[in-house]
């Protein structure tokens, strides 16, 4: 009785002391959003030289382009757009001021980081990992055709970010929706301006489909896998995008809250999440192994079962709104 009451007692321990990392992750994610928005602002590029925020910064002035020239092919009279330069740098804070975009493409440039260091770490091929070749030789048609239009929209992901670029259409839905508005709001008083807005934003919408986005292919090919999409929840195996695509289906969480969480500062957070996400713990060792190769899962962490790290998980509550 007293080995089972002390047993007890060290799993409660161990999930206060999991519970206020997790929240003290949290609580430091929640400065980050506003620094990062002041960094990205910042004209002095010589100071803010940082891999991560250039990257952010150069998707930014990509969307803001991509948005200037949809409106140059509809506007009706050129010579309103003699002043397009001051016009995309508006709108390219209008974009920056939007926390839910800010925060996606955060996520994306935390994702190519780690790719990177995947690739040189593993020798992980970020285009064609081994599940994707598996499912690229499936018998299944359907599956097939899935995995190699994934298979391109991962490879022009990786031209984009080289680049810092991101085109419009890769974009969920609900954040094309949000930059369209941002473009037919920048001059509301305009009423030539906004009609030409709406027919630029009609004219990306047209081409929009988010089920053939990159993300959209990934979540398919996930679903696909049925019982079998356990296997895409080994990153050394399915590569990350798959892996982050899988993590969050199979935890219940965004995808980028997921992608946040493969940060130094959010291990509690990960570690919760392979766990909810019905990793054993020697599986979640050999996650970490590849993603963080100096940290270790504290003693005791096998006495937190999938339903309760869910639990931890969502008594905390999500942190992306924070980066």
């Amino acid at each position: 009785m007293n080995d089972q009451a002390a047993f007890r007692d060290g799993a409660r321990q161990l999930e206060s002391m999991m519970g206020e990392e997790l929240a003290r992750g949290d609580a430091s994610a929640q400065t980050m959003l506003p620094i990062l928005r002041h960094l990205i602002s910042a004209q002095d590029n010589s100071v803010f030289s940082d891999e991560i925020l250039a990257r952010v910064r150069g998707m930014v002035g990509d969307l803001a382009g991509q948005l200037m020239a949809a409106l140059t092919s509809c506007r009706s009279d050129p010579d309103s757009l003699a002043d397009q330069g001051t016009q995309t740098a508006l709108l390219g804070q209008a974009l920056i001021d939007n926390p839910q975009l800010l925060t996606h493409l955060h996520g994306l440039a935390l994702e190519w980081q780690l790719t990177e260091r995947l690739q040189a770490r593993h020798a992980l091929d970020p285009v064609v990992p081994p599940l994707l070749q598996a499912l690229i030789s499936s018998n299944d048609p359907e599956t097939q055709d899935t995995a190699m239009r994934f298979l391109a929209a991962q490879a022009r992901w990786g031209q984009a970010q080289r680049r810092m670029r991101l085109p419009l259409v890769e974009l969920p839905g609900e954040l094309l929706h949000a930059v369209l508005m941002a473009l037919v709001q920048l001059d509301g008083a305009n009423p030539r301006w906004t009609a030409d807005c709406e027919r630029a934003a009609a004219e990306v919408r047209a081409r929009f489909d988010e089920g053939a986005s990159r993300i959209g292919l990934a979540a398919q090919l996930i679903l696909a896998l049925g019982g079998g999409a356990h296997a895409a929840l080994s990153v050394c195996s399915a590569g990350l995008a798959l892996f982050l695509s899988a993590l969050g289906l199979a935890s219940g969480q965004e995808r980028d809250h997921v992608i946040f969480s493969t940060h130094e500062g959010q291990m509690a957070r990960l570690a919760l999440s392979l766990r909810a996400a019905g990793l054993k713990t020697g599986a979640i060792e050999q996650e970490f192994l590849a993603l963080h190769p100096d940290v270790l899962l504290p003693e005791g962490f096998g006495s937190i079962g999938a339903d309760r790290a869910a639990a931890i998980l969502n008594s905390v509550g999500g942190h992306a709104d924070a980066f």
